[in-house]
């Protein structure tokens, strides 16, 4: 059984997921915790659930889901972070978005492993497919736990939107292309889990999205042998 639990960070509200199906082993993805009091909140949600991280999963390179990166990888030993080759270039501009904010620029000099497109990452006893999906930033990717039916969809998919594509390196066409091309072909009762907001489905999504029209197409039945999965309920 998958178990995952959330934390609102920084500024934009931020989300990040602990997941774990193992006792004691959890990977982080996007630790976008701003400030001393954030990493706090982190490093004492592991301690409650008795969890140490293996490995921190990263969407995308925007600083507003890096902010913990380099803290969190020097405290547990220099875990390995996984990020697409393709954001390399985004972390370069972090300090400058971050400034506009007035925030504190994030630390970028953490080691980092690439991933690529259709990767398998076995880590912490748990499965992880890496999808490419391109848009939002150039590397930016989705991790899906395919027996568990659950995706992190970082930036690119959201309840009811997508990811923006009017920064620095962002494309709409790329985009778009990612999604209707990757992600809403995927099985419907797949939870998505994005980087910001609320939960929601590949189906739901692909029937009712606005900015998917005028490709929604008619709800579908959930699958209802999936994995169980346990997902905070303040995420619904």
């Amino acid at each position: 059984m998958l178990n995952i639990r959330a934390l609102t960070f920084n500024l934009l509200q931020e989300r990040c997921y602990v997941a774990w199906s193992e006792a004691g082993r959890c990977v982080i993805a996007d630790p976008g915790c701003d400030g001393p009091a954030e990493l706090q909140a982190l490093t004492d949600l592991l301690a409650q659930e008795g969890l140490r991280p293996e490995a921190i999963l990263l969407t995308h390179g925007h600083f507003d889901h890096i902010s913990g990166v380099k803290a969190l990888q020097d405290r547990f030993g220099g875990i390995p972070v996984y990020m697409h080759p393709a954001d390399e270039v985004v972390l370069g501009y972090s300090a400058e978005m971050a400034g506009r904010l007035g925030l504190t620029p994030p630390a970028v000099d953490f080691k980092w492993t690439p991933v690529q497109d259709g990767q398998v990452l076995e880590v912490a006893g748990m499965t992880w497919e890496v999808i490419a999906t391109p848009g939002h930033t150039p590397g930016g990717v989705c991790w899906l736990a395919r027996e568990a039916g659950v995706m992190l969809t970082g930036d690119t998919l959201f309840a009811g939107s997508i990811g923006r594509t009017d920064f620095l390196y962002s494309e709409y066409d790329d985009e778009i292309r990612s999604i209707m091309e990757k992600l809403i072909l995927l099985d419907p009762d797949i939870r998505i889990l994005p980087g910001h907001g609320p939960t929601s489905t590949i189906g739901h999504e692909r029937t009712h999205n606005p900015f998917l029209e005028p490709f929604n197409e008619p709800e579908e039945t959930p699958d209802p042998d999936l994995e169980p999965v346990v997902i905070d309920p303040h995420l619904i």
